[in-house]
């Protein structure tokens, strides 16, 4: 079984086998030695985090026991607000922006004592597959760092994957924590939307966003997830978690579960991420779970419905950005018509206006109806195809990403082929659902391959249980750390 980080860490902060200055001072001087590679930071905070190290240090002296994440070194993906740290969503239009208030996911940890050790990259506003369209340059996958660590979420993932944070949060919108996660060999959660608040999260697309952890275990993913999935009146789609905490439900027996596998999940897919699935399938049927194949037809309509409806929003919500109340600003212009459009025409970045161009064209006249009005009907119809489905099941088995991490430049070469890499991941968040993550095999090339377990809303707990089932089930095999940071 692979062993929880956070635990481990909590347990040598609580019996003063190491300081917490100490260890924060081994994850900072990890990503000094390890970031030239990975490229997984874009802002390192070691002030911020000494602070904190010392007032957990200071609490420890006085005999207080320490909250579950109190302590422990972390990360937050560049579009999460952090007060008076710049947050640039990696893109020259908000260089040098520090916004006035925390996210409430921020707010919530920061009160708990956790250490910030830095902002990591991410694909320009979330938009993209690999963190090659951020303005700092693409992380690195830690397994090797000539392939990319997926994106957008791909920093934090780099960085945990990496060992150089012991989690970290990212945000979800068509898959953008669980692709990296799949892509690094670790576990990342996308929330049913509502149970985490988006309070503070920098806007892509506002009906799929969704912040959620990404770590190296099933177990840490639940100790965040419980910390940060409470109800927030600033967020109007909150509802927070439903039940008892979900770490409380690991370890349950799945005998009798019943696994879905959509086979048009398996459409298209790497035959060497085919039969780790397939072998997952029977790591499943030992524990007493019982495998049902299914067709889903309307997954086919999920790619198209997703980016229509995810552009369209974006084209309205990077709207703020004009250069007139924060951010980047073009140097010369006649009138102010000509400076909003020369600043956003210089701050963007490629992939980010092809995207605003394409929510712009949907939206207007004459083709709204042809193709916005027509892609939400569709999104209903794969929400009832969902709701149907989980009549018959317990839990949905499927890849996360169709292949593994591909190479460096792929991306920016041929960005047509990288919105494929979102097949399998977009309908979670159609559909609201919640999604995990796992690590389940290794390619030719010694990449991992990742599996994603989706339950229907709120059933975060089953999820999980059903994955750490997994991960217990077969330990080290599936488990390989990378060769750069804290080895404590």
């Amino acid at each position: 079984m692979a062993e929880g980080k956070i635990k481990y860490y909590s347990k040598m902060l609580e019996t003063k086998e190491i300081s917490c200055s100490e260890l924060t001072e081994s994850f900072l001087t990890a990503i000094e030695n390890a970031n030239s590679d990975l490229n997984a930071y874009v802002k390192v905070t070691p002030e911020t985090a000494m602070e904190t190290a010392k007032a957990v240090d200071e609490k420890i002296a006085r005999g207080e026991k320490l909250a579950p994440l109190e302590g422990i070194p972390m990360t937050l993906k560049d579009n999460i607000s952090t007060k008076e740290i710049e947050t640039t969503c990696c893109s020259k239009i908000l260089g040098g922006y520090k916004p006035i208030y925390n996210a409430t996911v921020w707010e919530t940890l920061s009160a708990s004592n956790a250490v910030l050790l830095g902002k990591t990259n991410m694909d320009e506003f979330a938009m993209g597959s690999s963190s090659e369209t951020s303005c700092f340059g693409g992380a690195s996958n830690p397994h090797n760092i000539d392939h990319v660590a997926g994106g957008s979420s791909g920093g934090v993932a780099s960085a945990v994957g990496g060992n150089i944070a012991v989690y970290g949060l990212g945000s979800d919108t068509g898959g953008s924590i669980r692709q990296p996660a799949s892509f690094c060999g670790i576990v990342g959660l996308k929330p049913t939307y509502g149970a985490v608040s988006r309070f503070g999260l920098i806007a892509y697309a506002s009906s799929f966003d969704q912040i959620g952890p990404i770590t190296t275990t099933v177990e840490d993913v639940a100790i965040v997830f419980d910390a940060i999935s409470e109800y927030d009146k600033m967020d109007s789609t909150s509802q927070g978690r439903k039940g008892e905490p979900t770490v409380n439900s690991l370890k349950n027996d799945i005998k009798g579960m019943r696994i879905g596998i959509p086979r048009e999940y398996l459409d298209g897919i790497k035959d060497e991420v085919r039969l780790a699935v397939e072998n997952a399938c029977e790591v499943y049927r030992s524990l007493g779970a019982e495998i049902v194949y299914f067709d889903l037809p309307a997954l086919k309509y999920a790619l198209p419905v997703y980016y229509i409806l995810a552009c369209a929003e974006a084209s309205s919500n990077l709207g703020r950005y004009d250069g007139i109340r924060y951010g980047y600003r073009t140097e010369s212009y006649k009138d102010v018509n000509e400076m909003i459009c020369k600043t956003r025409s210089e701050g963007f970045g490629a992939e980010v206006k092809r995207r605003i161009l394409l929510g712009t064209y949907v939206l207007s006249a004459g083709y709204y109806d042809a193709y916005y009005k027509k892609a939400q009907n569709l999104r209903g119809s794969i929400v009832n195809a969902f709701k149907n489905a989980f009549q018959n099941c317990d839990v949905i088995l499927a890849p996360t990403v169709p292949m593994t991490a591909f190479e460096k430049g792929n991306a920016i070469s041929d960005p047509i082929e990288t919105y494929l890499t979102d097949i399998c991941t977009v309908p979670v968040n159609i559909a609201g659902l919640p999604g995990v993550s796992v690590p389940c095999g290794f390619d030719g090339k010694g990449l991992p391959i990742g599996m994603q377990l989706i339950g229907n809303t709120f059933c975060e707990s089953r999820i999980l249980n059903a994955a750490w089932q997994f991960e217990n089930a077969v330990g080290s095999e599936v488990f390989k750390s990378s060769k750069y940071g804290v080895k404590i």
